[in-house]
């Protein structure tokens, strides 16, 4: 099978080049392509989890030699979660290349968090399928790049740190509202702003509540923590 010439330039950016380009061309492929002539990426997805699984295990074990299991688990599922795995297919330009059904496609399936997460989990078990773990091993690793670093920050979930700050200080939970929702049902964008008993406020923009939320969370501990 030879690769199209969006796949090739894929397949250069990850940094691997397929012995057997069925195995890309499959990873790529959504259920909403499926047929019985074409296989969909969902088995792949199932078994880049636990690859990916595998190679951060090991990548926040050898980052941090004395950290005990509570302070792993967090960091571990910061890298592992589908965010951070659609966060990365962004960067490499998977959505381009994902092969779609016309109606997920038309519904903004190229920018889906949970979609592109699954690939990429399924781009992984591609690599690792045709040249085994040490090659998706040195993939996932330049691809997750400095995350391995800096996934303590990250791992703090900003929501509860900031809920934790009120609480300790003897404030009321903060509150959550939409400031502003716009842009179509299939991608909306979310403006979320987050108050203190205080008064003080701050706002995040982002694809869905739940990331707007824990972005103005962070933003706001930003400030709190600057007022130090």
């Amino acid at each position: 099978m030879k690769l199209s010439g969006d796949l090739k330039a894929f397949e250069s950016r990850l940094g691997h080049q397929f012995a057997r380009p069925d195995l890309l061309v499959r990873a790529v492929t959504h259920a909403s392509m499926s047929s019985p002539n074409r296989s969909d990426n969902q088995r792949l997805e199932f078994l880049g989890d636990r690859v990916l699984g595998l190679v951060m295990a090991e990548a926040v074990l050898l980052a941090d030699k004395g950290a005990a299991e509570g302070q792993l688990a967090p960091r571990f599922n910061a890298l592992v979660r589908k965010e951070t795995c659609a966060e990365v297919a962004r960067e490499v330009g998977l959505g381009d290349v994902l092969k779609l059904g016309r109606s997920e496609m038309l519904s903004g399936g190229r920018r889906k968090e949970a979609l592109l997460g699954d690939a990429m989990e399924a781009v992984i078990a591609a690599v690792y399928r045709d040249g085994g773990f040490e090659a998706a091993r040195e993939v996932v690793t330049r691809l997750w790049g400095d995350r391995v670093r800096t996934v303590e920050a990250d791992a703090r979930d900003p929501k509860t740190a900031l809920q934790e700050w009120v609480q300790a200080r003897g404030q009321q939970p903060p509150t959550y509202e939409i400031a502003k929702r716009t842009g179509p049902d299939h991608a909306p964008q979310f403006v979320i702003e987050v108050t203190l008993q205080s008064g003080e406020a701050e706002q995040a923009e982002a694809g869905s509540k739940r990331h707007a939320e824990q972005a103005a969370a962070r933003a706001m501990l930003a400030r709190l923590e600057g007022a130090k």
